[in-house]
């Protein structure tokens, strides 16, 4: 063989066994996936294409005490089509009829429904969306069309479902109720919500999908992998109808006194049950919303209704009587090297330490506080401090913020620190703080902590039940109870809060009017800033509920005394809530059943269960009533005015238009 062939014949044999041996590798990494590391390539092919997604639990309802809802989770389902798994068979036997249903159901025409479809599997298009946010019927309605009742696979269905939540009051309570966080989906940090969020959440379910194109995920199976829990239902103290009555006292008294921000607290005086609480603050453009909350989070200088707490503990502790005689000079007077003045001019002159109260005069408590405890301030310090009103009273809702009460030793004492205590500056304390210490005079010296549930549910099954948590049995004497009591009544009837005072429906507090942000006072004068407020109860001779109003910034062109704008509002909300009509202030027996609301009870029962085809007429029916029957069949409500439904801006019998606006008429 020559020597030039035996060398091509070397060469053809040494491709060939590198073939070979190529060939044998490959056989030997097939067996190797197959067989050594089958295991791992399958699950790591599996974990690319197919996920468990996580489905959100139903958020458990929160409740007024009443059961109207304040807070609820609704389901909203997203319909999408994939338009390549679907034979070529089904669809065209299916698309004329499927096009039909959803015009039927959706209002468009079949034709235009015919034609999206086809260029969808013309497309290829695996994620084409049919409808957006819909209900759990109408999900159910479009589940079970033509094609798409195949399911996932052969009928091309994608159901993307997700949670959201519904509040049936608006924006009447808004932050007492809480609202997702904007920045964190599914976490709730502010009111009910957040103080009982893990409660509320359930536990969270499981959704095999699978990964289509463009990296779209669709469900593998119609059922759920893990079903998800829902969460607790959260049954609250708030009365939604003293809720209302205290939201809009408080607006209307804001827009008239063009103030900056405040806030309302309505409590039950045998059990601490909070009924009602408005938080609004002026926005950019000037209208009112709840913009923080400020009857829990603001800590400020309560000005004189500290006077109150300031005389229960002189009292109490006899080191004067309310007899005991103050001279309030002409007006005007030096502690320390510091003037204080009263807001009458010419002064009180000699007055009893109970006149002082009834008139509010600085001078008056300054002199008899520093006089009992000036040479022993922590005797004064310690009664206050045992009553707890120097610490935080322990709310569940977050952001309570600290009280401060200087004494004796710290940084910020001085001479003039009890004197200016004594008449509310120079220490700071919340309006529920506030409140929780009137609260206990009201309950005839028990204190009791202010709570805002009733009881945790699910279903029809309770889980927890809230008691009266009483924080000190008896702050104080009967008789330094009963002559505080009497102070407060004497105020409204001849007091600084006479111009509240009505024959017919009795009510006891104190008015409060403090300077803010005077630490520059040359800038104040220029500017003048002041918080008003009034704490008290009613009705003063069987007290039923606490209450306190507190508004800053007052336009000073307009008043700014407690008298002037807080005390109103108190006075509004006492009497909207204890008479039949908001022209007669009268009680006749607070007990007894008001056949008025008892009927438009039955009359929102009934309608509440009722499964509505066709718009009810709500004419007749409480606002807030009306409200939560029409936001629950999907309306947006547009509340004019206060009281019962006068007219509706689209009448009864018409079909249901869900997203759409209706206004009604109340007086």
């Amino acid at each position: 063989m020559p020597i030039q062939e035996k060398n091509i014949l070397n060469r053809l044999y040494f491709i060939a066994g590198g073939m070979f041996l190529f060939a044998l590798l490959i056989a030997v990494k097939l067996v190797d996936i197959q067989f050594v590391d089958g295991d791992k390539y399958r699950e790591l092919a599996t974990k690319n294409t197919t996920k468990n997604a996580i489905i959100p639990a139903n958020r458990g309802n929160v409740y007024s005490d009443d059961g109207s809802l304040l807070a609820s989770s609704v389901p909203k389902y997203d319909i999408r089509f994939d338009a390549v798994t679907v034979s070529s068979k089904d669809f065209k036997e299916f698309l004329v009829p499927l096009s039909k249903e959803l015009s039927k159901m959706f209002g468009k025409p079949a034709s235009y429904y015919q034609n999206v479809l086809r260029k969808a599997r013309a497309n290829k298009n695996r994620y084409l969306l049919i409808a957006k946010n819909l209900g759990y019927s109408d999900y159910i309605k479009v589940k079970s069309m033509p094609l798409f009742r195949k399911g996932p696979y052969k009928g091309g269905i994608i159901v993307d479902q997700r949670t959201v939540r519904e509040h049936p009051m608006g924006k009447i309570g808004e932050r007492l109720v809480g609202d997702e966080d904007r920045n964190t989906p599914g976490y709730y940090a502010v009111g009910l919500e957040g103080a009982f969020h893990q409660m509320l959440s359930g536990k969270e379910g499981k959704r095999l999908k699978q990964k289509i194109a463009k990296g779209q995920w669709k469900p593998v199976y119609d059922e759920n992998e893990v079903e998800p829990q829902d969460g607790y239902d959260v049954i609250s103290t708030i009365n939604v109808n003293m809720q209302d009555i205290a939201h809009h006292a408080l607006l209307k008294q804001l827009e008239e006194y063009e103030a900056d921000h405040g806030s309302v607290i309505v409590m039950e005086v045998a059990t601490g049950e909070i009924k009602a609480v408005s938080n609004l603050g002026k926005g950019a453009g000037g209208n009112y919303y709840e913009r923080l909350n400020y009857a829990v989070g603001e800590s400020t200088e309560p000005g004189s209704t500290f006077k109150t707490i300031a005389l229960t503990v002189a009292l109490n502790q006899k080191v004067i009587d309310t007899g005991t005689v103050v001279d309030t000079k002409n007006g005007s007077d030096r502690f320390y090297g510091r003037t204080i003045s009263d807001s009458k001019r010419g002064g009180y002159g000699e007055i009893s330490a109970a006149k002082a109260l009834e008139v509010s005069s600085n001078i008056g408590f300054a002199r008899l506080i520093d006089n009992a405890y000036k040479d022993n301030p922590k005797k004064f310090t310690n009664q206050v401090q045992e009553w707890g009103l120097d610490k935080k009273i322990g709310i569940p809702i977050k952001g309570e913020a600290d009280p401060i009460i200087p004494e004796e030793g710290d940084n910020v004492w001085s001479r003039n620190a009890l004197p200016s205590i004594a008449y509310g500056y120079n220490l700071q304390m919340t309006p529920l703080q506030i409140l929780t210490f009137y609260n206990a005079i009201a309950n005839n010296g028990k204190m009791v902590k202010p709570h805002f549930i009733k009881e945790i549910r699910d279903w029809d099954e309770k889980i927890r039940e809230v008691e009266v948590e009483v924080l000190n049995e008896k702050i104080a004497s009967q008789e330094t109870i009963d002559k505080i009591q009497a102070i407060l009544e004497n105020i409204v009837k001849r007091g600084t809060g006479k111009t509240l005072y009505s024959k017919n429906f009795s009510m006891a507090g104190k008015t409060g009017t403090a300077r803010k942000d005077y630490a520059n006072f040359e800038e104040w004068k220029k500017e003048k800033k002041y918080v008003s407020s009034f704490a008290g109860y009613f009705p003063a001779d069987n007290p039923k509920y606490s209450c306190i109003v507190v508004i800053h910034e007052p336009s000073t062109k307009k008043g700014y005394y407690g008298a002037d704008v807080t005390g109103p509002v108190f006075k509004r909300i006492a009497q909207k809530i204890f008479t039949d009509s908001p022209l007669r202030a009268q009680v006749a027996d607070i007990d007894a059943i008001e056949t008025t609301t008892e009927k438009d009870y039955n009359n929102y029962y009934k309608k509440a269960q009722t499964r509505f085809q066709k718009l009810p007429d709500v004419r007749g029916m409480a606002g807030m009533d009306a409200v939560s029957i029409l936001e629950n069949l999907g309306y947006k409500v547009k509340l004019n005015g206060n009281g019962t439904v006068k007219s509706q801006s689209i009448p009864a019998g018409q079909s249901l238009q869900k997203g759409a606006q209706i206004e009604l008429n109340l007086s």
